[in-house]
C-alpha cells in the first residue's frame, strides 16, 4: 500500500476515533435529532465550500440522476437513519461499548457484498467475519 494511502487511513482513524467523544459530550445537553441537525448543517456548509473551491460545480450539476439518487439514498440510510440510531445509542450507553459494536458494519458489508455483488466468500473473509463476531462478544462480556 502506498505511503500516502496509509497516512490518509491513519488520519481517518484518528478523526473517527476522536469524534464519538465529542458527540457523547454534545449529547449530554441535547437530543440526538438536534445534534444530528447541527452535525449535518456543518457538513453541508463544508462540502459546498469545498466543491466551490475545487471548481467542481460543473461536475455537481452534470452528475447523472441515477448517481444522484444512489448517493441520496446512502445519505438517508447512513447519514440520517444510521446516525440517528447511533446518536440514540451513544446518548444512552457507554461509548466504550457503543463504538465497537457499531463498528461491526464491515461484517454487514462483507455479507451484502457476497449476497448482492457476487463477491467471493474466501477463507480470509470468513475468518475476518469470525474475528468481528468474536470482538463484539468480548466487548459485550467486558
Amino acid at each position: 500500500m502506498q505511503a500516502n494511502v496509509i497516512i490518509l487511513l491513519i488520519l481517518t482513524a484518528l478523526l473517527w476515533g476522536a469524534t464519538p467523544i465529542m458527540e457523547k459530550k454534545g449529547l449530554e445537553t441535547t437530543s440526538p435529532i438536534v445534534g444530528l441537525a447541527f452535525r449535518n448543517l456543518a457538513i453541508i456548509i463544508c462540502v459546498f465550500i469545498t466543491v466551490l473551491v475545487m471548481g467542481k460545480t460543473k461536475e455537481l450539476i452534470s452528475t447523472p440522476p441515477k448517481t444522484m439518487l444512489l448517493f441520496a439514498a446512502t445519505g438517508i440510510i447512513a447519514g440520517f437513519l444510521a446516525m440517528l440510531t447511533y446518536f440514540g445509542a451513544l446518548k444512552l450507553g457507554a461509548t466504550s461499548k457503543i463504538i465497537p459494536i457499531s463498528a461491526t458494519y464491515p461484517l454487514v458489508t462483507a455479507l451484502l457484498g457476497i449476497l448482492i455483488l457476487g463477491e467471493q466468500a474466501t477463507l480470509f473473509r470468513i475468518l475476518g467475519a469470525g474475528l468481528i463476531i468474536g470482538g463484539v462478544w468480548l466487548v459485550k462480556i467486558g
